[in-house]
């Protein structure tokens, strides 16, 4: 069965590490983060105006605790996903942490795009304990260096038709009421197409002036897959372009025809961005799928990504990957906010019914 792996050196004479995965994770494993940036990637991202200033891409001096680009074979990992329990690597393994970054007032960092130059690094953990919790875990988003900072905490509604992601600001309030609130993640019937919506209003309930109507932030498309071959999975992620100043441009819909995957289907690209995951390379000596994620992923899963504009496949937009049975990395970049990268990371949870 084809799997994602990650590759190790040949200098390295590590044995493979097998991965246990309940959840059928058949296909999956591990390529890095390396964006070299051969030109501004904002460049990428913006949908009208002037090009972006110079000024605003300068690189910065990575913040102490920033991603090396530079990795040791030994931060690859060899994965499969072989049935059975995951062999425990001798040698603990250091993920690179997150760069030094001020969470000042969580509601508006959670919303503001990555600064350009930097990846968050950040981690979701799965918590599953308790009744309800099996079949509805919470998901909590923190970044990943030594203040483990909260940021955003999700979970499924219960009564709901379609699948529905609430994501808060608050670990213990995930009421749609509360003022905690800060977005949600929404599914077709079949669970292929997602739309993630910052707190605003539905259109039903607007303002005369339309001012308080909620934003699709972004919308994921995975590929249905009817003749049942396990494989890699495809993803397309929709997201609003940036304009000259480097700000999302707000895509506000008045009905379900206006929206982010009505403009995507129907080819409207205006203000529109399309991203896609990155394709695994194929390993005739592994006989498995790889891909590279510089040793922030070290378990084989059908979860694990990378999303990269077809432009600049190098520059990673975003990626996720497992490192436990439920913990996972979570990294993003310029333009991607924690609120978009979290809910695209949610998406890849729910369970497929066309695409497994």
């Amino acid at each position: 069965m084809s799997v994602f792996q990650v590759k190790k050196e040949k200098k390295s004479k590590k044995k493979a590490t097998t991965s246990s995965d309940e959840e059928d994770d058949s296909d999956s494993s591990t390529k890095p983060i390396r964006s070299e940036k051969k030109k501004n990637p904002a460049s990428l991202f913006q949908t009208g105006g002037d090009p972006p200033k110079e000024k605003k891409s300068k690189k910065k001096v990575p913040p102490k605790g920033a991603e090396s680009e530079e990795e040791t074979p030994e931060t690859l990992q060899k994965n499969s996903n072989k049935k059975g329990k995951a062999k425990k690597s001798k040698k603990k393994e250091e993920r690179p942490p997150s760069p030094v970054i001020e969470v000042d007032n969580l509601e508006e960092f959670v919303l503001q795009p990555a600064p350009q130059g930097v990846t968050v690094k950040c981690r979701v953990t799965r918590d599953k304990k308790g009744m309800d919790r099996g079949l509805y875990p919470t998901y909590y988003l923190h970044l990943d260096n030594d203040k483990k900072v909260f940021l955003l905490a999700g979970r499924k509604r219960k009564k709901s038709k379609t699948s529905n992601y609430l994501i808060s600001i608050d670990p213990t309030d995930l009421s749609r009421g509360g003022e905690n609130f800060i977005g949600k993640l929404r599914s077709n019937l079949m669970g292929t197409r997602f739309t993630v919506f910052d707190n605003g209003a539905n259109p039903d309930r607007a303002n005369a002036d339309w001012s308080n109507v909620r934003q699709e932030l972004s919308a994921v498309v995975y590929e249905t897959n009817v003749l049942g071959f396990k494989g890699p999975r495809k993803m397309t992620v929709i997201i609003p372009g940036m304009n000259a100043d480097c700000e999302r441009v707000p895509i506000r819909p008045r009905n379900d025809n206006d929206g982010l995957l009505m403009r995507w289907q129907n080819r409207n690209m205006d203000n529109v961005i399309e991203l896609h995951n990155k394709a695994p390379v194929w390993n005739d000596e592994t006989q498995s799928y790889v891909l590279n994620f510089h040793g922030r992923v070290t378990h084989a899963s059908v979860k694990n990504f990378q999303i990269v504009h077809s432009s600049d496949p190098d520059y990673i937009v975003m990626q996720f990957g497992r490192v436990a049975d439920d913990a996972f990395t979570m990294d993003y970049n310029y333009p991607l906010c924690a609120v978009q990268a979290f809910a695209i990371a949610l998406s890849s949870f729910d369970g497929k019914l066309a695409c497994e």
